[in-house]
């Protein structure tokens, strides 16, 4: 084994995805294997990524990231979760936070005794009064104790992970690329060719090039599988504004009449965008609308964004794997783009053989991606699907969208028993789903059994011991703010 060639991994383009997977490959692969990555100064980053999920915390643990030194270094802040308004009807909102909420049973899970004081009278609360990481938002707090992703600076995250990259043994090739070379013997490809004359030769190829995925589909021709019959959101215009008062601990994602607007906060700024159907609004009608909904004069130029909600057929064909936009986009809605990136890149790594080639490797990894695509696009479905929105013509077609068979069948078993199942592979959590279930109104009209018989006085006081504790622990947390200045060093850098 010792007398092995030291072969080449190139990863080709930067940004928050070519930064991740030369910090991650660098830190666990950079002994076995050679490994470069090519960008060019001349081409942008789309850089609006700006909101995570609880699965960062696995990735920063796996690289051995120091949290406070990644909170200070891209202007972080703690998410707890996404406020959702106007989604189910204009006027109404809920939240969907990380975490769990109130106490699950092993059988059942809380929203059954929850369903069951309600439907008896016994409580006036909400299902969400019981979530910690909700009622800490809604009071802008914050705790170690909480489930949280972060809110960041993705150029400066990028500039983090490259330095982290580079400690680790990478080396950074300027370059734009020019052509891609195939190696007419196998159809692999053979050598990267940079506009200045520069060849970059490899073993394997990691396609980190954006929505034009110069590798995977330019070159070697993966096809692209199109969702846009049931997602149709495909326009996106971010824009930068000041932080006018202390930052939220939370996402704000708010529906329009052919859409909807973020808002997320860091340390120093706000990153705003407006998400929109081509087919329901102009471009400069959307720029108009977001331009009203916003704080304070823009401090970036607007940033145009189109995208085709999908993926590609493959993401790891012959010897190149995609990450990033380049292997697909669906949309920001719930955050996934980074965590996607970052879980791809561990399956990448867990995967890769030492011939850098297997069959059945890269079968069982692309089964993985579009299995978990496949849950996630049928999460952010249900968002839209499941509107009272009236007379709006952009949420009229959602929720005639012709959905898949696993997605009606679950939501219809939730509504006919309060019972959800979910592979224990996915993404999001039970919790998830019944939040996001009960926000946009679908309501069970039973319960289980166990919730259903429990006495009154029981079920009355398992609600109030945890109403009670919920709220007495919340009492105690730092505000947002604090936490920020005393837990990770908040800066009042630009």
């Amino acid at each position: 084994m010792t007398g092995l060639k030291r072969q080449t991994i190139v990863i080709a383009g930067g940004g928050t995805a070519g930064w991740s997977a030369a910090a991650a490959m660098g830190k666990v692969l950079g002994k076995a294997f050679k490994i470069s990555l090519v960008e060019s100064e001349q081409i942008g980053t789309v850089g609006v990524g700006e909101a995570t999920i609880p699965a960062i915390q696995t990735f920063n643990k796996v690289l051995g990231i120091d949290e406070f030194q990644f909170m200070k270094e891209t202007n972080a802040t703690i998410k707890l979760g996404i406020n959702f308004e106007n989604w189910l009807e204009e006027g109404h909102s809920y939240f969907h936070s990380f975490g769990r909420t109130g106490l699950d049973h092993w059988a059942l899970g809380f929203q059954h005794f929850w369903l069951a004081a309600s439907e008896r009278g016994l409580t006036e609360k909400t299902f969400w009064d019981f979530s910690p990481e909700t009622i800490a938002a809604m009071s802008n707090k914050c705790s170690p104790s909480l489930a949280y992703a972060f809110h960041l600076d993705s150029s400066k995250y990028a500039g983090f992970l490259r330095e982290f990259a580079e400690k680790h043994g990478v080396s950074r090739i300027e370059g734009k690329i020019e052509d891609v070379e195939l190696d007419p013997s196998n159809g692999e490809i053979a050598c990267l060719h940079l506009e200045d004359g520069t060849q970059v030769k490899g073993d394997f190829f990691i396609d980190c090039t954006g929505f034009r995925a110069l590798l995977i589909g330019e070159a070697l021709g993966v096809e692209y599988v199109d969702w846009s019959d049931m997602l149709f959101c495909d326009r996106a215009i971010a824009v930068q504004t000041d932080l006018l008062g202390p930052p939220i601990p939370y996402t704000r994602a708010m529906a329009h009449d052919a859409g909807w607007q973020w808002k997320i906060p860091l340390q120093n700024r706000v990153g705003n965008g407006i998400i929109y159907s081509s087919d329901h609004l102009e471009d400069d009608k959307a720029l108009e609308r977001l331009l009203a909904n916003i704080d304070t004069e823009p401090r970036t130029n607007p940033n145009f964004i189109k995208f085709r909600p999908g993926m590609r057929q493959k993401q790891w064909h012959k010897n190149c794997a995609a990450i990033g936009l380049s292997s697909g986009f669906l949309e920001p809605l719930e955050s996934t783009s980074i965590h996607l990136i970052h879980f791809n890149i561990l399956r990448l790594i867990r995967l890769l053989p030492l011939s850098l080639t297997n069959e059945r490797a890269v079968n069982e990894f692309n089964e993985q991606i579009f299995g978990e695509l496949e849950t996630i696009k049928d999460f952010l479905v249900l968002h839209y699907w499941k509107n009272n929105r009236q007379g709006d013509a952009f949420w009229d077609r959602c929720r005639s969208v012709k959905v898949s068979k696993t997605l009606d069948e679950r939501v219809n078993l939730f509504q006919e028993t309060g019972t959800l199942f979910r592979n224990l592979e996915e993404l999001f959590s039970e919790n998830s789903w019944v939040q996001v279930l009960m926000g946009q109104g679908v309501i069970p009209n039973s319960q289980h059994p166990v919730a259903a018989n429990m006495d009154e006085s029981s079920l009355v006081k398992l609600l109030n011991g945890l109403f009670d504790t919920t709220h007495r622990n919340n009492s105690a947390f730092d505000s947002h703010e604090h936490f920020l200045t005393t837990s990770f060093g908040k800066h009042d850098a630009a």
